[in-house]
Parts: C-alpha cells; sequence; structure tokens
C-alpha cells in the first residue's frame, strides 16, 4: 500500500507561482514513476507531468515551459513547480503513484488562478 499526500495548493492571481508537493509513504519503494493530473469542473482528469524513478519526464503540451516537476527519491516526494499560472490552470490536482500492481491516488489539492 502507498498512500500520497498532496499539499500547496491555493489561490494565485495570474502570472503568479505555486509550488505543490505529494509525499508518499507505505511501500514507497515499489513506485516507478510518479505524476501529476488535475481536474477542471465539468473536465475530465488530465495528465498534467510525469516523471520516472530515473528522472526523465514529460509534460502536458499545456503546461510545456512553465511547469516543471521534480522528485526526491530520498524523501518520496514529487514537486509540481508551477509558474506562469493562468485562470485555465485552476483545477483540482491529483498526485499519483504507479507501482507494478496499481496505481495510487492522493486526496487532491484546490489551484484556483484568478484576480
Amino acid at each position: 500500500q502507498v498512500q500520497l499526500v498532496e499539499s500547496g495548493g491555493g489561490l494565485v492571481q495570474p502570472g503568479g507561482s505555486l509550488r505543490l508537493s505529494c509525499a508518499a509513504s507505505g511501500s514507497a519503494f515499489s513506485i516507478n514513476f510518479m505524476a501529476w493530473y488535475r481536474q477542471a469542473p465539468g473536465k475530465q482528469r488530465e495528465l498534467v507531468a510525469v516523471i520516472t524513478d530515473g528522472g526523465s519526464t514529460n509534460y502536458a503540451d499545456s503546461v510545456k515551459g512553465r511547469f516543471t516537476i521534480s522528485r526526491d527519491n530520498a524523501k518520496n516526494t514529487v514537486y509540481l513547480q508551477m509558474n506562469s499560472l493562468k485562470p485555465e490552470d485552476t483545477a483540482v490536482y491529483f498526485c499519483a503513484a504507479n507501482t507494478i500492481l496499481r496505481a495510487y491516488w492522493g486526496q487532491g489539492t484546490q489551484v484556483t488562478v484568478s484576480s
């Protein structure tokens, strides 16, 4: 079992920055890749960024150049640095961790970009 706890969401003005954190506990050693997803009201959940245990990353086109995913394996924590935020980035952001058996999800953290 893997438990994920997200933090760092909040209200920010357009153009601002936020950093999300996701701490994994339990059988965190079994995690191969971790990712951030988001879900805006009335929309499907979408992949934002993913990072493998080797550090390879991939991003949704909508966030390339603005968001950075990183991982601290010693702390079993993944981060999402979000810069130049736009109103369309408003969503609940979820952390996900994948093992060979299944995927695990955090509870989500709200990010609101508004003036």
